[in-house]
């Protein structure tokens, strides 16, 4: 986590980071100076890969999963992954098992350091080129309705002789165990999921810990906003993803609250004005698109928020926020501290 603005005050007695990042997330390298009467702190998070929960494990193979498009797979070979959905969510998890070494191709979204070396597979950031998995010689695909063109991909490579593992393009934070109990199962190695469980429960269960007791009236309103330039601003309801993350922090989905009733919605000056957000929250690359906070505070309404006037925005990396897998409680706990400061 960096700080990318000045930052204020959330509530009395709590403060927020005004901007950070959460890819990769190191919580136990958390610096920050302390809250005053008169200031707020500021955190910084370390960036770092996944850690594996072991360094080698010996997958249990064949291994048989029922896929979620309505499929019964076998995979009898992970030497060779492949792993594809819009969110960085089955690459992440690849790696946190101790698989990392096996992944041969990659979606856009898996973008840690350690993955900077495998080929992108989905370079529009959504449709995945099929003779281009087929050319890596994959012994199994990892994938989700998430992409565009999945149910394609996955007749054409079922056609050509590879496994192809669907699991649910569901994100969010109850979700995120069993994302990781669905892939450690895929390829075989189903006690390291169940470590990597207790990893995200673990930071799930320190975040609640860390989270002061504040009445519900009195949660901050956290405002999720997408944006690619100032051209594409959609703002986060219910179901984005964003808000599950929002509520496991003790804030208030501010696009929620305001009424909105799809999981995103274009984003009008008055409509974030009635959101009336206390924190904006958006992606690193988004915020970057639309000139920081400085730019953002020109997009129309912004300045006019609680957000706006105390510029009071975090930013978290795409391959992170969003992804809800192995490292979901990592991420919940970071976006806690940076809101509310350690206890």
């Amino acid at each position: 986590m960096r700080p990318v603005a000045a930052v204020a005050a959330l509530l009395a007695a709590t403060v927020v980071v005004a901007g950070c990042s959460t890819a990769p997330l190191d919580v136990g390298s958390t610096t920050s100076t302390p809250a005053t009467s008169t200031g707020p702190r500021t955190a910084t998070l370390a960036q770092a890969d996944p850690i594996a929960v072991t360094p080698s494990p010996v997958p249990q193979l064949p291994a048989t999963v029922d896929t979620a498009d309505g499929r019964r797979v076998t995979v009898t070979d992970v030497s060779r992954i492949v792993a594809l959905d819009r969110y960085g969510t089955y690459g992440t998890t690849v790696f946190a098992l101790g698989l990392g070494g096996n992944l041969v191709g990659r979606d856009i979204a898996t973008k840690f350091p350690a993955a900077q070396s495998i080929p992108v597979l989905t370079l529009g950031g959504t449709d995945a080129n099929v003779e281009a998995i087929i050319a890596l010689r994959p012994t199994v695909v990892l994938t989700d309705a998430s992409l565009p063109s999945s149910a394609t991909v996955v007749r054409q490579l079922s056609s050509a002789g590879i496994p192809v593992v669907v699991g649910s393009e569901k994100r969010d934070v109850a979700d995120a165990p069993e994302q990781v109990r669905f892939v450690a199962r895929a390829l075989g190695v189903p006690e390291a999921g169940e470590t990597l469980v207790r990893r995200v429960d673990d930071g799930l269960a320190q975040a609640r810990r860390d989270r002061p007791d504040v009445p519900d009236g009195d949660r901050p309103r956290i405002a999720f906003l997408y944006a690619r330039g100032t051209g594409l601003l959609i703002l986060g309801g219910p179901g984005s993803g964003a808000d599950s993350l929002i509520d496991a922090v003790g804030g208030r989905d501010a696009g929620t609250a305001a009424g909105l009733t799809d999981a995103f919605t274009s984003l009008t000056s008055e409509g974030l004005i009635r959101a009336r957000p206390d924190v904006i929250l958006m992606l690193t690359d988004g915020l970057r698109s639309v000139g920081g906070v400085d730019g953002l505070l020109r997009v129309p309404g912004v300045s006019e928020t609680p957000a706006g006037r105390t510029r009071s925005v975090v930013d978290a990396d795409d391959g992170e926020l969003l992804s809800f897998g192995p490292r979901t409680g990592d991420v919940v706990l970071a976006l806690t501290r940076a809101l509310y400061g350690p206890r």
